[in-house]
């Protein structure tokens, strides 16, 4: 008799991030019945915080965002599966990406993990209030403030999603965060890009401040009092009939001076902790997920987000997720990628807590920069160490 193999897995908390895990952890029990996967799940802001390096002693398989591979990178704590998986498997993997999706979990000469989730900021809507009020879907940015005006603008204001939204309007300016070691960005760029967000977050109804994107999906579902969220990272469980009360759209961003917005790229990979005490079976799991036959469907059809392109564009994807995929692609194709050197997550934790200070309360626009600047050159520091 075969040894039953146990294998344990952490991922988040949200139907995206665990119901497709589960599922597809149950067929792949079925195919091999030696194997058993359990996953756990935690919040999505312990998902956010809480260090793999820690995690990796109690767990196999660990859903990871790519600025966590820096980490990764210089703690060794999960495998790097170049060397563990086919090189034609990685070929495929990089020929379908979403965006940069596969790239964003390599580093340092080694993929520390597959990307079987993809995300990005992405515009969501009531196409129902729309038409009955007699309005149109947004298009730019001065539109998206005229609706804010009406207070009918739901939009993510935790501080988390405020500091990948400055990342975003830096971009628009023509300006890439992080190009000095000094300075997050200049001063010029940052107050432009500052006043840029007061004129939509001080026109929002303030119980956003508390709201992350699956609140804010969760209120725009469930409730007539918001049309539009110009950006929030995507979820396609919202555009699935019967998932919520209501129905969510999903489209493009809007455009800013002739060029569409590109957001902070999210989404998630699979990885494989060093330690773990059956390694091969774990990674063998991790690349039957992370392949295209699975992706399109058991992982897609299972309320998954997939990684691989080619669930992205299937047409049947798309019909039950009333055009989802397809429709915000290309924000996904354009997507920031944000720093992942060691340290870095040090940054990320912080640096949104002034801009939302600011954003709710008022004060100096250089203080922000200076705070956030403050905390750059410390997390430089710490990837030294």
């Amino acid at each position: 008799m075969l040894e039953k193999i146990e294998l344990k897995g952490i991922t988040w908390g949200h139907s995206r991030g665990y119901t497709p895990l589960v599922a597809c952890a149950q067929r792949y029990s079925e195919l091999h019945p030696q194997i058993n996967i359990t996953w756990k799940k935690r919040t999505l802001q312990e998902f956010a915080d809480f260090p793999i390096e820690q995690l990796v002693h109690d767990y196999d398989l660990l859903i990871i965002d790519h600025p966590w591979v820096g980490c990764a990178a210089a703690t060794k704590c999960v495998l790097p599966l170049d060397q563990y998986v086919s090189a034609a498997f990685l070929e495929d993997q990089l020929k379908h990406t979403v965006g940069f999706s596969h790239q964003s979990y390599q580093y340092g000469g080694h993929q520390w993990a597959l990307a079987i989730d993809a995300a990005t900021p992405v515009a969501s809507y009531r196409k129902d209030l729309l038409e009955k009020n007699n309005t149109r879907l947004p298009a730019r940015w001065d539109e998206v403030i005229a609706l804010a005006e009406k207070g009918k603008i739901a939009v993510p204001g935790i501080p988390i999603d405020l500091l990948m939204n400055f990342y975003m309007f830096c971009v628009a300016l023509g300006i890439e965060p992080f190009s000095s070691r000094e300075e997050v960005v200049d001063n010029a760029t940052g107050k432009e890009v500052l006043q840029m967000m007061k004129a939509l977050w001080g026109r929002v109804d303030g119980r956003m401040f508390s709201s992350n994107p699956i609140a804010v999906a969760e209120i725009m579902s469930s409730t007539d009092d918001y049309w539009y969220c110009p950006f929030a990272y995507g979820y396609s469980n919202y555009s699935r009939k019967g998932y919520a009360s209501h129905l969510l759209h999903y489209a493009d961003l809007v455009s800013m001076e002739e060029h569409k917005l590109c957001s902070t790229l999210g989404g998630t990979g699979i990885a494989v902790s060093a330690t773990s005490s059956h390694p091969a079976e774990a990674v063998q799991f991790a690349a039957w997920i992370a392949s295209p036959g699975i992706q399109a469907t058991l992982y897609a059809e299972t309320g998954g987000q997939p990684g691989h392109r080619l669930a992205w564009e299937d047409e049947q994807v798309n019909h039950y997720t009333n055009g989802y995929f397809i429709n915000t692609l290309p924000a996904l194709d354009r997507a920031y990628v944000r720093p992942r050197y060691n340290g870095y997550l040090h940054f990320q934790d912080r640096a949104g807590a002034p801009i939302q200070q600011y954003l709710q309360y008022g004060g100096d626009a250089q203080s922000v920069l200076n705070d956030m600047n403050l905390l750059y050159r410390s997390s430089l520091k710490q990837a030294l160490v």
